[in-house]
């Protein structure tokens, strides 16, 4: 059995790995005889965590049990009208008696590389790098928040390598508190395989405000971060799920469990009608990471504070559909001393610069 085949029972964290590690980005789920039984994306693994499920849930409740396949012997263009009929860009293909036989992506169908559609990438990233970090004093006396040292690279830097590594090629970066040490580190861009560009705040305008100060129109979703935000997801995959959805903002969401050390009483007036011991709650937290489609920015005004939070109710209001694209990945807050030594402990333990 190839790593991107799996049995319905096992843990969807199995199913993260087989995807990450397959260029198709996709794993098959097969019984015991072979028989193709589904197939998972990493929009199916989100979407099961959304739905209450963990890591360790099995694969068989997060799968697409009914996936488009086809046979063996399938010619090329009824392949290729296949996959345009369904958007998608892989298909199994089966044997006579359902089997799974291998996957064809829509890059072994075209004869040119340009011919083939590859995962798109945001127009653009905005990150929000004008945080004074006062949490981080004395640290962030002389230089601002985003570029506070995690392994020997600044924190911003990280957050630029992984943009360059998911084919994002311009960044904005929104600059307040002493913006000219961002500048004068990061220039336009050239030595890090960027264009970077400035949105200079002459007040602070929140995390959303910057955005009106944007001196073009996107065609295409951006990219919107907190500059004090580190981690090792792949903005390809938000940028799908975001596509996916049709949604007008997704928010990234870590999930947050508050574990109640004592005995939940759950009563009807004065009767108990159950005990919990020491139960949990779940919660998705709001991550600080924004996939934004460019009719959004019209519910901007120019140079006004505001914050994504504000932007994200807007939409809810007036009933725009908003989606939450739940983070498996290594994720941290740099808000506080001790979410500093963590991160740097995580990447020292890596041994990497990035992830």
């Amino acid at each position: 059995m190839s790593d991107s085949q799996l049995r319905p029972d096992a843990p969807l964290m199995a199913a993260v790995r087989a995807i990450e590690s397959s260029r198709r980005r996709i794993a098959v789920v097969v019984g015991d005889d072979g028989h193709l039984l589904g197939t998972l994306t990493d929009g199916d693994v989100r979407r099961c965590l959304l739905d209450g499920g963990t890591l360790e849930t099995p694969v068989a409740r997060a799968m697409n049990s009914h996936p488009v396949t086809a046979k063996l012997d399938s010619p090329h263009s009824y392949l290729l009208d296949l996959m345009r009929r369904g958007n998608i860009l892989v298909i199994p293909q089966v044997d006579d008696y359902g089997h799974f036989k291998r996957l064809v992506h829509l890059t072994d169908l075209c004869s040119k590389a340009s011919e083939a559609s590859k995962i798109s990438a945001f127009e653009f990233a905005v990150i929000m790098a004008g945080g004074e970090g006062m949490r981080l004093r004395p640290l962030t006396e002389n230089i601002p928040k985003p570029m506070v040292d995690i392994g020997g690279l600044p924190l911003l830097e990280r957050q630029i390598q992984r943009l360059v590594r998911n084919g994002v090629r311009r960044v904005y970066l929104s600059v307040n508190y002493l913006w000219h040490v961002i500048e004068e580190h990061f220039g336009d861009g050239t030595g890090f395989g960027i264009e970077i560009c400035y949105l200079r705040e002459k007040e602070k305008l929140g995390t959303a405000g910057a955005l009106s100060l944007l001196p073009e129109t996107p065609s295409a979703p951006i990219l919107v971060m907190n500059g004090d935000i580190l981690t090792t997801s792949s903005f390809d995959n938000l940028y799908a799920f975001h596509q996916s959805n049709g949604a007008y903002v997704t928010v990234a969401a870590v999930d947050y469990r508050v574990n109640i050390p004592y005995g939940v009483i759950h009563a009807e007036g004065q009767f108990i009608r159950r005990l919990e011991e020491k139960p949990s709650q779940r919660f998705f937290c709001n991550a600080g990471i924004y996939a934004v489609s460019p009719q959004t920015l019209d519910l901007l005004r120019e140079a006004e504070h505001c914050n994504m939070t504000d932007v994200v109710e807007t939409c809810l209001r007036r009933n725009f559909p908003v989606a939450v694209f739940p983070l498996h990945e290594y994720w941290s807050d740099i808000g506080t001393p001790d979410d500093l030594e963590k991160a740097r402990t995580f990447f020292s333990e890596t041994n990497t610069h990035d992830r």
